[in-house]
């Protein structure tokens, strides 16, 4: 019974997980993050003063010729180009925008999860949208000696989960995918 429940909650998380992300994979912006914003369909002098690299400021915005500042924090990409295409039509500035947001995946705004201990290197990894619970364990140089991976525990949110990761590899379909942020403690 007790199993039943564990599987469920791990369900609860997967289905979580694939609503944190579009379904192309683009995760929420961030304050800091870098974003490549790129238009057309406006005069040509004036793409040079928007189509350019931006840093979503502390405050979730980015600001832009002509409208000012914009939300981005919270949105996903996509997201966050109709609401400038929307936002350059709505105040009348352009009729037909054509805007592009890409992201910059530098090391500068990289999303990480974090090894907290049991493993050969712990410390933060470099989250990537197919990293599992146990590739981050192998990328932290895999367990210690005295590691006790059946006791692993999974922090998301805020919320901990208890994770047996000796079942996780011997049935890796039950692998769990990671989201940025997640952190893993694997008592020693």
């Amino acid at each position: 019974m007790n199993t039943r429940i564990f599987f469920s909650i791990l369900a609860a998380c997967a289905c979580a997980y694939g609503s944190a992300q579009a379904q192309n994979g683009e995760l929420a912006l961030k304050a800091n993050d870098r974003v490549t914003i790129s238009i057309g369909g406006i005069p040509d002098n004036e793409v040079p003063q928007i189509s350019k690299v931006y840093t979503i400021s502390d405050n979730g915005t980015v600001n832009l010729l002509h409208i000012g500042e914009v939300r981005a924090a919270g949105l996903k990409p996509s997201s966050l180009q109709r609401a400038i295409e929307q936002t350059y039509v709505a105040k009348e500035i352009y009729t037909r925008p054509t805007v592009t947001v890409s992201t910059d995946d530098s090391a500068a705004t990289a999303r990480m999860v974090y090894v907290i201990s049991g493993c050969g290197k712990n410390g933060p990894i470099p989250w990537n949208s197919g990293m599992t619970i146990l590739k981050a364990v192998g990328a932290a140089g895999g367990f210690t000696p005295f590691a006790k991976p059946s006791r692993t525990k999974l922090i998301r949110d805020g919320v901990t989960t208890e994770v047996n990761l000796k079942d996780i590899s011997s049935n890796p379909t039950r692998d769990i995918k990671l989201q940025p942020e997640d952190q893993i403690i694997v008592p020693e």
